[in-house]
């Protein structure tokens, strides 16, 4: 049961991961939108979030039993950078820079609005799980 309402959290807790971390990833396009030379970043999010998502699943199966309390548990637990990738430039720059302002605008601002959206469904879902155990 408690394994129900944990892997819940584990989901909604790597998508705020992987959005910060795009949000980062983003604003540092937008910071260097003048330096000569500089790619523009950025990574598949779904990918990124299957990946996630998987590799949580399988550290969960890959535990070892603890048979005493003094045993260490395993190293780990963190969410694995994604893998950043070079955006293909639509229009051409004489510096090199392939940083489309606009675009890295509009991502960042869409960004923003899923990150708030999943902190909003995860306190909703919090929420309700203190309504129900408060029995109200």
């Amino acid at each position: 049961m408690i394994d129900r309402l944990t892997s819940t959290f584990d989901f909604h807790a790597e998508a705020l991961k992987l959005r910060s971390e795009r949000s980062r990833v983003l604003a540092s396009n937008i910071a260097n939108a003048d330096t000569p030379n500089y790619k523009a970043r950025d990574f598949d999010f779904r990918a990124a979030l299957a990946t996630a998502v998987g590799e949580q699943s399988v550290r969960a199966a890959a535990q070892p039993a603890r048979t005493s309390a003094a045993h260490l548990t395993a190293a780990g637990g963190g969410t694995a950078a994604p893998t950043l990738l070079y955006r293909a430039p639509l229009q051409t720059s004489l510096d090199g820079n392939t940083v489309d302002l606009d675009r890295e605008r509009a991502n960042f601002a869409e960004n923003t609005v899923r990150y708030e959206a999943s902190l909003r469904f995860l306190n909703g879902q919090i929420r309700t799980l203190l309504t129900a155990i408060n029995g109200q």
